[in-house]
């Protein structure tokens, strides 16, 4: 069985080596970091550099991944999505064509194996990150359409939410044109698979809730119902509850609307638990109150034989002075 037989979709072996065609440049493949719809994508190395590599059959379906790319690198500010090295086809031993481009290998940790290494609450920090990300993106004309768990990755330091394929990425107003059914809202029967903002925000959500349900959870007869009552019995999720479910409902016009609500409630949920820790910290520590009490006490101790020093002064003084008085 050849390893890249079209008949049989591409999968190349760690060792195997991609010739461009027209570049002549040579890429040796170290293993595969994904699979989808369109292509696969390799952890690749040339001239002593790691790069993604991006491969598909599917040439006009690489073209548009391509245009997208270069799209973003045109957007003032900082880049979104990894940065476009190399375009090119590839030849195999059968004579197959393929195409292929090259992308920024953005190294860092899956969003699960971050948030454990280092604590539930970035879960909001990089959702927030990430939904500046999103604003830009949907204030250029497109929606990332095919967001889930597996198209992000965490880079460090500083720690950021990042996207590492932009197979999905659709022009709003089209469309959607690659999705994964647990995140997609047209499954569930939450909205429709036309490309717009509330599109991307409703897979954000399902990205918080998938979290805490790794396996994914199938949406029974009745959709809509499955989803809220997943997220009212996922008590880690409390603080975010109204956030996520306006998301879900398509109340969102904006990434920029996500973004105000989540950091407001964040807010919010830390003033509380501060406040709670103080509470917390008076009530377990009476002593304080009774350090507070003796050392008022002992102020009085030291006050008071004062006044008394200074009242048998005065009176000693005035006997005196009527002595002199009568003499």
């Amino acid at each position: 069985m050849n390893q890249t037989s079209k008949k049989q979709g591409i999968s190349l072996k760690p060792g195997s080596i991609v010739d461009g065609k027209w570049h002549h440049n040579r890429y040796y493949i170290i293993k595969q970091l994904g699979r989808g719809a369109i292509g696969s994508v390799y952890l690749c190395e040339s001239n002593g550099k790691k790069a993604a590599l991006k491969i598909s059959d599917k040439g006009s379906s690489v073209t548009m991944e391509v245009n997208v790319l270069k799209t973003f690198q045109k957007v003032q500010g900082k880049p979104l999505g990894p940065s476009l090295l190399d375009v090119d086809d590839w030849i195999d031993s059968l004579g197959n064509r393929y195409s292929f481009y090259i992308m920024e290998y953005l190294k860092g940790k899956e969003v699960s194996t971050f948030i454990k290494q280092h604590g539930e609450e970035w879960l909001g920090i990089l959702v927030i990150q990430l939904l500046e990300d999103l604003g830009r993106l949907h204030r250029e004309g497109w929606v990332f359409g095919d967001l889930k768990t597996d198209n992000l990755i965490v880079t460090y330091p500083p720690a950021r939410l990042k996207w590492i394929d932009v197979g999905g990425t659709t022009q709003i107003g089209r469309s959607i044109k690659e999705y994964t059914e647990f995140f997609d809202r047209g499954y569930w029967g939450m909205g429709s698979r036309r490309a717009e903002p509330s599109y991307d925000l409703f897979a954000l959500a399902m990205v918080m809730i998938h979290y805490y349900h790794p396996i994914q959870f199938t949406r029974g007869k009745v959709p809509k119902k499955t989803l809220m009552t997943k997220l009212q019995a996922t008590p880690q999720l409390k603080k975010y509850h109204q956030c996520i479910r306006n998301a879900l409902l398509g109340q969102y016009n904006s990434s920029e609307q996500m973004r105000d609500d989540l950091s407001a409630m964040m807010m919010k949920q830390n003033d509380q638990v501060r406040s709670h820790q103080s509470n917390t910290s008076k009530i377990k520590n009476p002593q304080i109150k009774r350090k507070d009490h003796q050392s008022q006490n002992k102020k009085k101790e030291i006050v008071h034989p004062v006044f008394e020093s200074l009242g048998i002064c005065a009176v000693v003084i005035l006997f005196y002075v009527f002595y002199l008085i009568l003499i």
